[in-house]
Order: C-alpha cells, then sequence, then structure tokens
C-alpha cells in the first residue's frame, strides 16, 4: 500500500499537527508514505527521523500553477494506490483526471465544492460527515474516521519552571491564541475562581491583547502564557483542571488529551465539546461566552473531589474506548484498504 499525502500547512494547529501524528503511526504499521509537506513546516524533521518519506520541493516553488505542475509530475512517478490531501489547500494543488482515490480530510465545517478533486471525504466528527452529504457529498463517498491524542508518558511539568508554587489549583488551556478559541471569556472568568493560576499555552495574533486583558482585569499575575509547547503531556499531569472555552470548535483534540492524561475538563459547549462530552461524567459544560458558568465549573472541578474522580475515570473509559493511537490508525488504514480494493 503507497499513499501519498498533501499537507501544505505551515502552522502548529491542529490539523498540522495530527497529520504528522497519523502519518508516524501508520509508518509504525509499515504502511509506505511520502509526506509532500513544506520544508520549514514544524515537525518535517520529525518526520524524516522516524524514517518516512519526505518531498518538500512541491511546496518550496513560488507559484500555486507551477506546484501543481510539480505535484502532477511526482504522482506519475510514485504512482500512489491512494492520495491522501490534508484540508483545503493541499486538494487545490491536485491535478485532474487523477486515477487513485484521493480523500479530502475535513477537521471543519468546510465546502466541499473546495474539495473538487477529492473521490472521497473523511471528517473527524459524525457532524461533520453529516455536514458534507447536507452539502452535496454522496453518502457512500464519506466517512468518520475521529482523531487520537498524542499526550506521551511524560512526568508533570516542574511547576517552579512556570513560577506556579506546587499547591497553587492550576487550570491549563492548550490553545491557538485566537479570537474564536474563547480565551478572552476565561480571563474574564479568573475572578470566579480567585486562588487558581491560569497557564495559556499557544501562541496566535491575539497574544498581546489577551496580556493587555488581563492586566486591564486584574489577574496578571495569576496568568501564564507559556508560548507554544511540545509537552502537552507533561502540562496536563501537572495541572488540575484543563478547559477548552472555544466560541467555534468542531472537535476539539483537547478533548481527548485531557481525557487520556486524567486531567478534568471543563469546556465551553461549541459543536465538538457539545457532540463529545457527557456533561458531570466526561466534563463539565458550560454555556459559550459565559464567564461566570466558566468561572464557577472551573471551581467546581478543582474543589468537589469526588466529581474530580468521576470526570477522570469516565473521560479516561471514553479515550480507551474510541479513541487511542492503535484504534484509530487501525480505521484509517481499514478505510485505505476499502478504498483501494474498490478502485
Amino acid at each position: 500500500m503507497r499513499i501519498l499525502h498533501i499537507m501544505a500547512g505551515r502552522g502548529q494547529g491542529g490539523a498540522e499537527t495530527y497529520s504528522v501524528d497519523i502519518m508516524l503511526s501508520l509508518k509504525a504499521s509499515g504502511i509506505d508514505g511520502l509526506a509532500v509537506v513544506a520544508g520549514d513546516a514544524p515537525r518535517t524533521a520529525e518526520l524524516r527521523a522516524a524514517g518516512v518519506r519526505v518531498e518538500t520541493g512541491v511546496l518550496s516553488l513560488p507559484f500555486r500553477f507551477i506546484q501543481r505542475w510539480r505535484l502532477k509530475k511526482l504522482i506519475e512517478k510514485e504512482k500512489p494506490d491512494l492520495i491522501h490531501c490534508w484540508m483545503r489547500r493541499a486538494a487545490s494543488l491536485l491535478p485532474p483526471d487523477l486515477s487513485c482515490p484521493v480523500i479530502g480530510w475535513f477537521g471543519g465545517y468546510y465546502d466541499p465544492k473546495n474539495f473538487k478533486r477529492c473521490s472521497h471525504f473523511v471528517g473527524v466528527t459524525k457532524d461533520i460527515v453529516a455536514h458534507q452529504v447536507a452539502k452535496g457529498v454522496a453518502a457512500d463517498k464519506a466517512f468518520y474516521v475521529p482523531t487520537f491524542p498524542d499526550v506521551r508518558e511524560e512526568s508533570p511539568v516542574d511547576r517552579a519552571s512556570l513560577q506556579t508554587a506546587p499547591s497553587a489549583p492550576v487550570v491549563l488551556a492548550l490553545s491557538r491564541l485566537h479570537k474564536k478559541k474563547g480565551l478572552d471569556t476565561l480571563l474574564y472568568a479568573a475572578k470566579f475562581v480567585p486562588d487558581a493560576i491560569f497557564w495559556l499555552a499557544g501562541e496566535g495574533p491575539l497574544r498581546s491583547e489577551l496580556e493587555k486583558l488581563s492586566r486591564k482585569l486584574g489577574v496578571e499575575a495569576r496568568v501564564r502564557f507559556l508560548g507554544w509547547r511540545t509537552d502537552r503531556g507533561a502540562l496536563l499531569r501537572s495541572a488540575n483542571v484543563c478547559v477548552l472555552p472555544s466560541r467555534y470548535e468542531p472537535f476539539g483534540t483537547v478533548i481527548l488529551e485531557a481525557w487520556a492524561a486524567g486531567t478534568p475538563l471543563v469546556a465551553a459547549k461549541s459543536a465538538g465539546p457539545a457532540a463529545h462530552i457527557d456533561d458531570g461524567k466526561n466534563g463539565l459544560l458550560v454555556p459559550i461566552d459565559d464567564p461566570e458558568a466558566l468561572g464557577k465549573a472551573l471551581a467546581q472541578a478543582l474543589k468537589d473531589e469526588p466529581l474530580r474522580h468521576r470526570l477522570i475515570a469516565t473521560g479516561f473509559d471514553t479515550y480507551s474506548r474510541s479513541y487511542t493511537r492503535k484504534a484509530v490508525t487501525e480505521k484509517m488504514i481499514a478505510l485505505y484498504n476499502r478504498l483501494i480494493l474498490a478502485a
């Protein structure tokens, strides 16, 4: 089985992170893959180090039409059994009249019109698959394959390194600093949890704005802007609660990461959390843009020990049943085999 992956993103978002995670997992499972990625993408070196074949020449070219021509020549040379396009920009590079199955991967509610040369579609939630079908994708061409978290077996991060006392209640947000992530709501919620320290692990366009807001609200001394981190498991195991206050969140791999690490989870009722969290059992749900409700839920998750134990145990059970690396990788391989055999 020869798979050609195309990931054109250069950022550190969820899609870029997960695409590398699954490529690495497929490689470990014996699947031959060629990754068309940017040479300056954050994890290109990691793919190479793991033995994944990497092609950076396509995306190094200056114009889209030249990239498309180069990709066409690469496909003719490689003769892949299946092409996996990670998001819209990757799909926009595809040449016409491909003879093998082509997957368009949806991590959100994208428009299938931007994936015209894809023959099949994968959504990371059942609702996204329903969206694909509602937008005109044939039901037998749309498939649900969830993501899995990459939470490594790391010791809890040294709190002293983050200017945090050993006994302090810690609330962790793993998120891009973007308006849709609702981190301003989290800062407003901080006044309802006056003894907690807030770790914001991520980068993005709102960093300076959020720093100013923390000063304006008088919570600056309790907020730590950690920047982009690769030790997510270590942060989760050191924190007391994980929070996902997003206004818009099609899924939210952070949910799985918290469950896998055994960290109680509090989230706003955006699409992904609302569909996957059973309120009071494997997480707590609050209304979007409601600082008081968010603050009170965080305080409850920090102080109510029976609730904490229930959230941890049920969350880990949910993760173990459906979202492990092994289970998701096997599901992806099964889909690849199915599409290749039917071609």
